[in-house]
């Protein structure tokens, strides 16, 4: 996001508050520089339907506004592309919705783990694990996972159809269908 930059640190703060514990400050333990990096990328989408993920994701800015009473939030920050973050933690909240009682910080760090993402604290923060994250980043956006979904967000032992080509969220139920008793 490129808003208003005092905005734009109070939006990431409220963001990793859904997902991080903001209490927690041992950089060994945290993913500040993370979350960081994903809020800094668009989510971009191809394949039909995956708009609303961007939607569920924009939408996470009204949360911030009323959570500050309103707030004084120029136009134009609302306005701004749907970052890979707010994609991810929108898409964590709807997934819990239907997979009551998992919350959706599990969801989100499952997505984390499935991107083999989670050991970059912030301690461990370099080039190599930028570029790594931006790679993951870039793997879900232009769809080159693996057509079984491994690489992305929801891998399975035996999708149904080429992952590469379902929305997420359809991605979603196999994956709870084939991981989750339901």
């Amino acid at each position: 996001m490129t808003g208003n930059g005092t905005l734009d640190e109070r939006y990431l703060t409220f963001l990793v508050r859904q997902v991080e514990p903001v209490t927690n400050l041992n950089p060994l333990r945290t993913h500040w520089l993370l979350l960081a990096e994903m809020y800094k990328r668009e989510f971009t989408w191809f394949v039909p339907n995956v708009d609303n993920r961007l939607l569920d994701g924009v939408a996470l800015r009204e949360q911030l506004i009323d959570e500050e009473e309103g707030g004084d939030v120029p136009g134009y920050w609302l306005a701004e592309p749907c970052s890979f973050l707010e994609m991810l933690i929108a898409l964590s909240v709807r997934v819990a919705y239907v997979s009551a009682p998992l919350e959706p910080d599990y969801w989100f760090w499952r997505m984390i783990d499935n991107l083999q993402l989670r050991s970059y604290v912030d301690d461990a923060y370099d080039d190599n694990v930028r570029m790594d994250i931006l790679d993951a980043m870039d793997r879900i956006v232009d769809r080159t996972y693996q057509a079984d979904g491994n690489g992305g967000l929801f891998p399975l032992s035996n999708p149904i159809g080429d992952q590469r080509q379902i929305e997420l969220w359809y991605q979603f139920q196999q994956y709870l269908m084939e991981n989750i008793d339901v």
